[in-house]
């Protein structure tokens, strides 16, 4: 119920992070969504993974399209930066918000029906150009603003509320993710909050374009007996292929373990992130081999989640375009219009 305001008081016992911010700082307006919703455990999680990470409410910008996933953003980070653009056009918006001001940092909220239907041109193009960006998708695969039809990410032979079968072939937000040379790539469960915080943590410390899908069941629309995203579904056939720590570069590493066991990539910022394997013969550097391990275990019924792939050599869009550091608004008339002399030098080099 909107019209009911958090109350702004904080009691003196809530823990503060680094910087003096409480969890309750990074929270946002009361959720509309429907009890029990994965969306809202989504939001829970990224409060908690910026309250870890310390980060400054006012250094963030949250850009978002249209749909249940997307009216998120109004229930996390109250302080900071938001957008709701139209329906699917939230990259595009995020890219052009990114290169003129590349000091904020960017989170982009989306769903299933928003970036897998008329926001797939647009998902595609924002993986491929490398934009330093936090996307998440929170995937459940129905349209639940319109009552409960299958999006395009819904699997054959997955059963609606109204027991109608899906026999499309579903979009699998993963693998094209992969396919499309995003330098992060991970999959969570909105209902195991220890290892979907982390996964957010190291997505947002990840320099390049970082992609998380996120099965979050729609408790009206798809949260049944033949439904593939429902909560029972998931939990019984999740195949976690890690769990992750991240450490901020300021704490110090003192960890003990077996050879083989973890692997550690270290991140732009300095911080590092520890992957725990489950499984022995994955590895999260092999975008090839994380695309065919995907298909083996989806083959399978297996909802792989964990890290699927990273590059810790990755470079963004401002790195591809070789831009300025400064922020557009602070650049001056001479900087943005240096004279004609200049313009027939760029035209000159055109032709």
């Amino acid at each position: 119920m909107t019209y009911i305001a958090k109350p702004k008081l904080h009691h003196p016992t809530l823990a503060c992070n680094a910087i003096g911010y409480t969890r309750r700082d990074y929270e946002g307006k009361v959720s509309t969504l429907c009890a029990g919703c994965g969306h809202d455990s989504i939001s829970a999680a990224i409060i908690q993974a910026c309250w870890e990470l310390d980060i400054e409410p006012h250094r963030v910008a949250k850009l978002s399209g249209i749909g249940c996933s997307s009216k998120t953003p109004d229930y996390f980070l109250g302080q900071s930066h938001g957008f709701n653009t139209v329906h699917g056009r939230m990259p595009s918006v995020l890219t052009g918000a990114n290169l003129a001001n590349r000091t904020l940092l960017y989170l982009g909220v989306s769903g299933d029906g928003d970036s897998a239907s008329i926001g797939l041109g647009q998902f595609a193009h924002v993986m491929r150009r490398g934009v330093d960006m936090t996307y998440i998708v929170e995937n459940n695969g129905v349209y639940g603003l319109t009552k409960g039809q299958f999006s395009a990410t819904a699997d054959p032979g997955s059963v609606s509320k109204k027991g109608v079968t899906n026999t499309d072939s579903p979009l699998d937000m993963v693998g094209m993710a992969l396919m499309l040379g995003a330098s992060f790539v991970a999959r969570g469960f909105s209902g195991d909050k220890r290892q979907l915080v982390p996964l957010i943590k190291a997505a947002i410390a990840h320099k390049g374009a970082a992609f998380i899908d996120v099965i979050s069941p729609c408790v009206a629309f798809n949260n049944h007996a033949g439904s593939t995203k429902s909560y029972e579904y998931v939990r019984e056939h999740n195949e976690a292929v890690n769990r992750l720590d991240i450490m901020p570069a300021r704490t110090e590493i003192t960890v003990d373990y077996a050879d083989g066991d973890t692997i550690e990539v270290e991140q732009h910022d300095g911080s590092v992130l520890r992957l725990h394997k489950l499984h022995t013969d994955y590895d999260a550097h092999d975008r090839v081999g994380a695309m065919n391990y995907l298909q083996a275990h989806q083959a399978k019924g297996e909802v792989v989640t964990g890290l699927l792939y990273v590059d810790p050599e990755a470079r963004d869009l401002h790195a591809h375009l070789d831009t300025v550091d400064a922020p557009f608004n602070t650049l001056g008339e001479r900087e943005l219009c240096p004279g004609a002399a200049v313009l027939e030098k760029i035209n000159k080099g055109l032709r």
